[in-house]
Formats: structure tokens, sequence, C-alpha cells
């Protein structure tokens, strides 16, 4: 174990020169996020844009977000493990490894949302007041807790026995394996539910947003792995034949169409039944009175259009197209299941009034901080998986 460990610390201490300034970078934006997180935690949430009208803002917006992206590492492993796809077998360690990082970053999300992070400890189990199985607050809380356990148990082991030139045993990592594809789903899914369940906020008051939820969540998630194998393969980190990248894209591509449709049949229903409920999308794209949300849900919208009908033209193939595409659904999606639909649940009010929200800055670097940490914990995980897994496909 001192030896595993060892490799992995002196394989972080060695790189390029490109390395160390993306290390270096990101532990800038760390320590200007915690900065700012520390003036929060002395001055309260009232550093924020949020208020009494929109008590969910950016925080929640990363979070929701982050928890499709962590459930998607599971349309990677599902072809290396159920249809026993050797290529996949190359990288799903990667997308396993993103999991973890993107778990970490959704409970740093959540503690930094919290106006008393001291009073954390209240949903520990056995140890708090773990309301459970009542509220789906506790649900989510377990399902994150145990997805993360499961995709950490799952890469120390494979890549601990690989280390030592093992080969893993299947009896002792397979279950954990098919354990948390069949757990994946649900983590966005409990998180679904935990917004379709108040009755009070009416936009969020729709069957689609679980299927909605998946849907652009296997999209976004494959989208962001194929930027970073493609980027792992340009540095000659890791080699696989191109058919890899291919399969990987019609995921992606089917699940953008999914998700497209959905929010199509979402609209369809809000517009033409001119409910009074219809108030809340309407504000959001703008369509009576000025709305500070409407550029982004249409710039969203359009990302999404525009990367669906570069998928489905022969340009497909082309890298550039294919790398242009992916960065515009990560970013469209982004935009999508943060401000186009956390922030337009609160506005207008239970009262009626229409608040504009706007993020502060300090609320802006404390994002940009714990995805700074995210991005370098990733780093440091891929910096240590990399030669080990290179290491297998040699022998």
């Amino acid at each position: 174990m001192v030896q595993f460990f060892f490799h992995g610390f002196r394989s972080i201490f060695h790189g390029s020169r490109a390395y160390w300034i993306w290390v270096a970078s990101l532990l800038a934006l760390v320590l200007l996020g915690l900065n700012a997180y520390a003036r929060q935690l002395a001055q309260g949430l009232a550093t924020t844009g949020m208020g009494d009208e929109v008590s969910w803002g950016l925080y929640i917006a990363n979070f929701a977000f982050l928890v499709g992206m962590a459930a998607a590492a599971v349309m990677v492993v599902i072809p290396a493990y159920i249809f026993k796809d050797r290529e996949m077998h190359k990288v799903v360690i990667f997308s396993e490894l993103f999991a973890v990082a993107a778990m970490i970053m959704c409970l740093l999300f959540v503690i930094v949302d919290l106006g008393r992070p001291d009073r954390f400890w209240h949903l520990i189990p056995f140890i708090g007041h773990f309301n459970w199985p009542g509220s789906m607050l506790t649900w989510d809380i377990i399902v994150l807790h145990g997805y993360l356990f499961l995709n950490l148990y799952v890469c120390a082991y494979v890549l601990y026995t690989t280390f030592h030139g093992r080969t893993p045993r299947p009896s002792l990592y397979v279950p954990v394996v098919f354990l948390a594809i069949a757990w994946a789903p649900t983590i966005h899914m409990i998180t679904a539910f935990l917004f379709q369940g108040l009755g009070g906020r009416p936009f969020w008051n729709t069957g689609l947003i679980a299927p909605r939820f998946l849907a652009s969540a296997f999209a976004a998630g494959p989208a962001f792995m194929i930027l970073v194998f493609t980027i792992l393969k340009r540095m000659r980190a890791i080699s696989f034949e191109s058919t890899l990248i291919d399969k990987v894209r019609v995921i992606v591509t089917v699940s953008l169409l999914i998700n497209i449709f959905l929010a199509g049949s979402e609209l369809f229903a809000e517009f033409y039944a001119n409910s009074a409920d219809a108030v809340h999308i309407s504000h959001l794209f703008g369509l009576h009175g000025e709305s500070l949300l409407a550029p982004w849900i249409w710039t969203s919208l359009g990302l999404n259009v525009v990367a669906a009908l570069v998928l489905l033209s022969p340009v497909r193939s082309n890298p550039t197209a294919l790398i242009a595409s992916c960065i515009m659904i990560v970013v469209g999606i982004w935009i999508e299941k943060g401000l186009g639909f956390i922030v337009p649940g609160f506005i207008p009010s239970t009262l009626g009034d229409f608040v504009q929200y706007v993020p502060t800055l300090n609320e802006i670097v404390i994002c940009i901080g714990i995805w700074a940490l995210g991005l370098l914990m990733y780093t440091i995980f891929l910096k240590g998986a990399i030669p080990i897994v290179n290491l297998q496909d040699s022998h």
C-alpha cells in the first residue's frame, strides 16, 4: 500500500511545463475560492445574490449539473462491463475517476449553500437527526454518498491490484460495478424528485424532470469525456482506436436528441395550454417584460440545436467539429440545468413578485474555486492512474 501511494505522489510531482502551469492556475483559483468562502462564512449568505425570493441560485445550479455529470459515467461503464467492449475497458477507469471528482464537487456545492454549515452533522446517519425515509433531501444524501464510495472502491481496487501486477479478481469488484450501474440513475432521479415534490413551485411540478435530467446528463457527461479522451490522446498519455470516440459520440447524439425532444414536449404543454403556471416559463424566455435569464436560455437552446445538427451532419467525423459540438453541449446543458431550471422556479415568487437574481462576484468566485478544486483532483487522479493503466496495456 505504501508503494502504491508513493508511486502516485511521485507521478503527481513529475510533469511538463504545461502540466505545472495548469496545476498552478487551478491552485490559484482554489485559494481565491477559499478566500471568498471565508468571507461568506464570516458575513453569511448576504454575500450572495440569493434572498427570501430566490433562495437557490448558482450553487444549486452547479450541484444539479454535476450530479448528472457523475451519473453519466455509467454510459462508459456499461459498454465496458456489460457488452465486454475491450476498447472501452482502456478508458473506463478515467470515467469512474471523474465521477468521484464530480461527486466531491456536488457535496461541496451543497456545503457552501448552507447558511449554517456547522450543522451539516445532522445529515450523518445515526449521529444527526436523519429524517428518513420521509425527507427527499435525506434520500439524496444517501444516494450521493453511496455512489461516491462505490466508484472510489472500484477505482482504488482495480488500480491497486494492477499496480502490483495482479489481475483484479472479478468477484471482488464486478458486483460493485453492476451495483454502481444500477445506482447511477438514482442519484439524478432522486434529485429530480426533490424538485418535483415541491408543490409550491409549479414550474417544477412536471413528470418530465427526471427523464430530462437523465437525457441531458447522458449527453453532457460523455461529451465531456470525449474532450478528456481527445486531450489525453493528443498528449500521448493514452492510446486507443478511433472507433472508441465514435461509439461515445453515438451515445451523446442519441441522448441530446432525446433531451431536445423532451424539452420541446414540455414547452408545447406549457404554452399551448396557456395556464397561469406558464408565467414562470414565459418570464424565462423574456416573453412578458424584461428578463435577465432570457439571453441565457436562448443561448442554451441555440447551442444544443447547433450541436445536434453538427452531430447529425457528415462533418461529425471531423475532430475539430466534434470538439466544438461537445463544448457546445456541455455549456448549453450547464445553462439549461442551472439558470434555465433552478432560478425560474422562484420567479415570480409565491406572492407574485418578479425578483431578478444576479449572483455576486463573491458567489461566482466560490463556484470557480470549487470547479478548480474538482478539476485539480481529477488531474491528480489521472496523473497517478495513467502510468498504471499503460502498464496494464503493455502486459
